[in-house]
């Protein structure tokens, strides 16, 4: 399947190094390799591969080397000074890739050594615009499969079901506890199945932990390590002051849409924040312009599910709604107060039109007005 950002990738390669991140699964490497088809001798090291290993911590690479990629790279000690090392003594000749399913671009801000060597890049699951390159699928199948490769280009629904089983499990058992010592692995996991039937509601640190036997903090902690995953992502309230706004409850969601449990509009709630999320890091990865994904909420109730936010600014408020075509109130609210255009994103819409500045669209043509 072809992946948008394959060029934009290769073209900022010939510039600075590349770092690739996103969730286990999603085609990291597999787009690595697509663009290692470009050179005429690239190399791809994975330090989980213990011969991979030795070679990367030696740097015993042939000086014809075009291409070097590094896969899971962030697990090796001191990996950005060892990054900093390679890019700034590499030949003229050599290009850098790296990739990770773990949060590098968290990983980085602490004492980071790697300012203007690189460009960061967000490989997301496949959104229905995407999909519309190469093998059109309904929003429907893209819902119920998820957007990561296997299980999207699954033959049946059950060799997707098995495929998510596994990968659910695996993230728990194995990549949470080789991110960070986990002693209270159960809870974890108890916190992992019961954030699938909470998605797209307002969490609370302290309720959950009374729900699991654990301290807030440690629900805290946990849910970041999460986020650092690729597992969920958060979405705060809206606030001018990012500082405050952080500090409200936050709603959460699933990169893979199939693990989400619930009814079909919060899976569909899920599916378009996930491609919302995509459209905001293809700004921010190919043009630069500072993103952030909030949602509206006021004191007296008014609530809207979804805003997007460039350099600080509110640019667009959505509902999402799977059937309704009523135009929601607090659309009305916001916009009269504080002039944020509006839409709403009806999953089965008969007409489009527009209500007083507020837009109502079916969720395919929207869709695939996002940027990828």
């Amino acid at each position: 399947m072809k992946r948008i950002q394959k060029s934009f990738i290769s073209k900022d390669l010939s510039k600075k190094m590349v770092f690739i991140v996103g969730p286990r699964q999603v085609g990291k490497t597999w787009l690595a390799k697509e663009i290692a088809k470009d050179f005429s001798n690239p190399f791809y090291l994975n330090y989980d591969h213990l011969e991979d290993r030795k070679i990367i911590h030696n740097e015993n690479w042939l000086p014809t080397i075009d291409l070097l990629i590094l896969d899971e790279i962030h697990k090796m000690k001191n990996w950005k000074n060892y990054l900093k090392g390679i890019y700034d003594t590499r030949p003229e000749n050599l290009h850098i890739l790296v990739t990770g399913s773990a949060r590098l671009d968290i990983f980085r801000q602490s004492g980071d050594s790697l300012p203007g060597r690189y460009f960061l890049h967000h490989l997301l699951p496949v959104s229905y615009k995407e999909s519309s390159f190469s093998r059109k699928f309904t929003i429907d199948h893209i819902i119920e499969r998820g957007g990561f490769p296997e299980p999207l280009l699954a033959e049946s629904p059950e060799d997707a079901t098995r495929w998510r089983n596994q990968y659910a499990e695996s993230l728990i058992r194995y990549d949470v506890l080789d991110f960070e010592k986990i002693h209270n692995i159960r809870a974890i996991q108890i916190l992992f199945q019961l954030l699938r039937s909470r998605v797209g509601t307002p969490v609370s640190y302290k309720s959950i932990s009374e729900d699991i036997g654990i301290s807030p903090n440690t629900v805290k902690k946990y849910i970041q390590i999460l986020e650092a995953l690729y597992i969920v992502f958060k979405v705060t309230p809206f606030a001018h002051n990012i500082a405050r706004s952080l500090q409200k409850e936050p709603k959460l969601y699933f990169y893979d849409t199939g693990l989400v449990q619930g009814d079909e509009g919060v899976r569909f709630e899920n599916f378009v924040a996930v491609s919302l999320l995509k459209h905001l890091c293809y700004l921010h990865d190919t043009k630069g312009v500072i993103t952030r994904l909030h949602y509206l909420r006021t004191k007296d109730g008014h609530e809207v599910d979804f805003c997007l936010v460039e350099n600080e600014q509110a640019k667009l408020m959505i509902e999402v709604k799977h059937s309704d075509s009523n135009v929601s109130r607090h659309l009305y609210y916001f916009n009269k107060r504080f002039e944020i255009p509006g839409v709403q994103v009806v999953r089965y819409l008969r007409k489009e039109r527009m209500n007083s500045k507020i837009a109502l669209r079916k969720a395919e043509n929207f869709l695939m007005e996002l940027s990828i």
